[in-house]
């Protein structure tokens, strides 16, 4: 059955709390393809093994540490994700609060314009019609409120997104890389029947690029293009800030994860795991 949040929201904030909810959809999404990368990547370490291949087997091993570490950064996405999707929301609740002051006033204007239809001369009009001054002034604070928090909030939430799949697709573009540099030991020089393979001399060399995948996503650096951020000094009460323009970089606006100064708790352990016992 469907969640009565939805039918529950004001008519100004359905549209953003739908997208949200299908953003959490998504997010699930890339979890899920995580946990079966990682198991995808077991199975081909076990089935590596029982070829009794000992060539197949190595480097079947040490392409599912990779395909493992592939796993982990969806993970590490679906993260920051959701910090950029808790920052639409902010957007949301805005746009739930300014609702009942436009509410008012179209209730204010409606009574007016009842009144001078059927009493033209009622003495509630000119009631009416200063609070619907009052009304219109509050209404007016609002929707500033919101023009503001919706630019400065979605330039926030968009940047985090976008450095989000930055940093998601160069590492695996790097996992990746190592990854094929894996399958160029393995020889498949085909053999005739009786022929006997020679023994596997590419362990040594299948190591180093384990290590040398594990130092690359370690030094790994966003180089992202500069968000303008003219909203960085916007008081609490959202209005504009008595200061000039300013910017924001991107090491303050990449990605949650990164920004906290924290990587994704499981990034590399398959690595580090596998190149520690090696």
């Amino acid at each position: 059955m469907a969640s009565l949040r939805g039918m529950q929201q004001p008519e100004l904030s359905k549209k953003l709390f739908k997208l949200i909810k299908s953003e959490n959809h998504a997010i699930g999404a890339y979890e899920s393809a995580g946990r079966e990368r990682i198991s995808i990547a077991s199975q081909l370490s076990d089935w590596g093994e029982s070829t009794n291949d000992e060539s197949i087997s190595d480097i079947s091993d040490k392409l599912g540490v990779l395909m493992s570490e592939l796993g982990e950064q969806e993970d590490g996405f679906a993260q920051n994700l959701e910090d950029y999707r808790s920052v639409l929301k902010q957007i949301r609740n805005m746009e739930s609060s300014v609702q009942p002051s436009r509410d008012n006033k179209q209730k204010i204007t409606d009574e007016i314009a009842k009144l001078k239809y059927k009493e033209a001369e009622s003495a509630k009009i000119p009631v009416l019609e200063q609070e619907l001054v009052r009304a219109e002034a509050q209404n007016l604070v609002a929707e500033a409120q919101l023009t503001n928090i919706t630019r400065q909030k979605l330039k926030e939430a968009y940047s985090i997104h976008f450095a989000a799949v930055i940093e998601r697709a160069e590492k695996q573009v790097i996992l990746a890389r190592h990854g094929r540099r894996l399958l160029n030991l393995l020889d498949d020089t085909p053999v005739v029947p009786g022929d006997t393979r020679p023994p596997f001399e590419g362990a040594a060399q299948a190591r180093q690029v384990l290590n040398d995948a594990e130092e690359d996503l370690r030094e790994w650096q966003p180089s992202l293009e500069e968000v303008q951020m003219q909203s960085t000094g916007m008081g609490n009460n959202m209005m504009p800030p008595d200061a000039g323009p300013g910017v924001v970089s991107p090491e303050q606006i990449q990605s949650p994860v990164s920004a906290s100064g924290e990587k994704t708790a499981a990034e590399g352990e398959h690595l580090a795991a596998a190149t520690a016992t090696a």
